[in-house]
């Protein structure tokens, strides 16, 4: 398999545009379920795909290691979908943010798994995701991430007890609110 990829980057770096949408082609779904999984919005999924396949493909003669093609895409990918997250972030309303005191209280008791997950720091908030809701291996996620496999344990290791203690304590509210 490792062969046929490596030669579909090779035939789709020296100008083969059917061996470049071939390669996007067999990667699709898995892009669209990490987009959704990252960003949740069926628009942005898209946006995030259509500039990940553009970028892939300006930047595809900078690719060294042809084998590598499916981590480096996704990381175009992971990245997007990261600063579309950045413009949302940026662009919300200060009516729309909850006003301190009992507003807040009520915001925290409707909070769940996901919201809370994205609450956390990105590269946190993006290990979370890639090992829970894509199922990939700690090497793979490492490698998307380009950090050490320990790394990568560390930070699930501390998101989950991020994760847990704001659970707990909104558990806690809705029982003594």
């Amino acid at each position: 398999m490792h062969s046929d990829i490596e030669t579909e980057v090779r035939l789709a770096k020296e100008g083969n545009k059917e061996a470049f949408i071939r390669l996007i082609k067999q990667h699709e779904a898995q892009m669209f379920n990490m987009a959704r999984s990252i960003v949740r919005r069926d628009e942005d999924c898209a946006d995030a795909m259509q500039e990940t396949v553009l970028k892939a493909y300006r930047a595809l003669t900078n690719l060294n290691h042809h084998a590598y093609f499916k981590t480096w895409l996704f990381r175009i990918l992971i990245n997007e979908c990261n600063m579309i997250l950045r413009k949302q972030a940026r662009i919300i309303m200060l009516a729309e943010l909850p006003e301190v005191g009992v507003a807040t209280a009520e915001y925290s008791d409707h909070l769940d798994l996901r919201q809370a997950i994205y609450r956390l720091e990105e590269v946190s908030r993006n290990i979370v995701i890639l090992f829970y809701f894509q199922d990939l291996p700690m090497h793979q996620i490492a490698e998307m991430m380009d950090m050490s496999v320990g790394a990568v344990k560390t930070r699930l290791h501390r998101a989950r007890h991020t994760l847990a203690e704001w659970l707990d304590d909104t558990e806690e509210r809705k029982m003594n609110g």
